[in-house]
């Protein structure tokens, strides 16, 4: 099957799916907010998202926008054949910024889409415009994955998110601790820890809460707020999903009341709630937010 290339806005409110079929999304003007199996960002004009087949993702426009997305069957000449080594390119989903060259021929490729050549034509001159295209982008995204070296600082970024579990996080506050951009910072941050920031963040925040339900008498609907959770029901489906039990389950077979306790002891079993980690026994993935969101204050 050929490839398609086409020109719409995304709507502002958030929606979700996956395809057979390959995807590379491109902000022409505006912004938009996409999450691709846990790995979110914001692509803003000149910048771009690649969506592999059958990975679940959401997305939304902010206000007045306009992408180019190229659909990419698997089959389509521009995969295949003497293309085939940039199906590489849809190993995993990733974001990239657009270099001058490419806006220039990105700004080629609308004019030639604007010719209406008739409908073989058409479809022969977006495969050629697609693998053009497809090329430069594996070209770039190679040299920058070589030359990324630098780790990030972990150990920062841990005490950043302690000290805001109940705030509502987002990819862009922890890229600034790095000095890189989200979609950088979220690649890096992947290959490094084999976690998206959005995976990264709930496993922090089930891993506090459930320290503080085992070692502290603080009320469950307290332990939500404080570790980052819209109300106890979200808590209580977080930790059925990772642990298997509920926090009252879990607390009760650790024979601790729910009861409140006075705020020195409040103090301590927050600040404690990190001494010994301890990962739930699956990590979450996907997001019912809007990309680049990492609270779970809408779970």
């Amino acid at each position: 099957m050929p490839s398609t290339i086409r020109q719409i806005p995304l709507e502002s409110a958030t929606k979700h799916h996956s395809h057979d079929f390959h995807q590379i999304v491109i902000t022409l003007c505006g912004s938009s907010e996409f999450e691709i199996e846990g790995l979110g960002g914001r692509v803003n004009a000149f910048s771009g998202c690649i969506v592999p087949a059958n990975h679940e993702h959401f997305y939304s426009g902010n206000g007045y926008n306009r992408q180019l997305i190229l659909d990419l069957p698997e089959d389509a000449p521009a995969l295949t054949g003497e293309h085939r080594e940039l199906v590489a390119l849809f190993d995993a989903p990733r974001f990239f910024a657009l270099d001058n060259p490419l806006r220039h021929y990105l700004a080629f490729v609308e004019s030639e889409l604007a010719q209406g050549f008739d409908t073989s034509a058409m479809s022969f001159q977006q495969d050629r415009l697609a693998a053009t295209l497809l090329g430069s982008l594996k070209a770039r995204l190679g040299a920058t994955e070589s030359t990324s070296q630098r780790r990030l600082n972990l150990s920062q970024i841990d005490r950043f998110i302690r000290h805001h579990l109940a705030d509502e996080l987002r990819v862009a506050d922890l890229a600034k601790l790095a000095c890189l951009s989200e979609a950088h910072f979220s690649e890096r941050f992947r290959i490094q820890t084999g976690l998206s920031p959005w995976q990264y963040v709930r496993r922090q925040r089930l891993h506090a809460a459930r320290q503080l339900v085992l070692q502290s008498r603080l009320p469950l609907t307290d332990i939500a707020i404080q570790t980052g959770f819209a109300n106890q029901s979200a808590l209580s489906h977080a930790f059925r999903r990772s642990y298997g039990v509920s926090p009252r389950q879990l607390r009760q077979g650790a024979g601790i009341a729910n009861t409140p306790l006075d705020s020195a002891v409040r103090s301590t079993a927050y600040s404690t709630a990190y001494s010994t980690p301890l990962a739930p026994s699956s990590t979450p993935t996907g997001a019912a937010a809007k990309a680049g969101a990492l609270s779970s204050r809408s779970s």
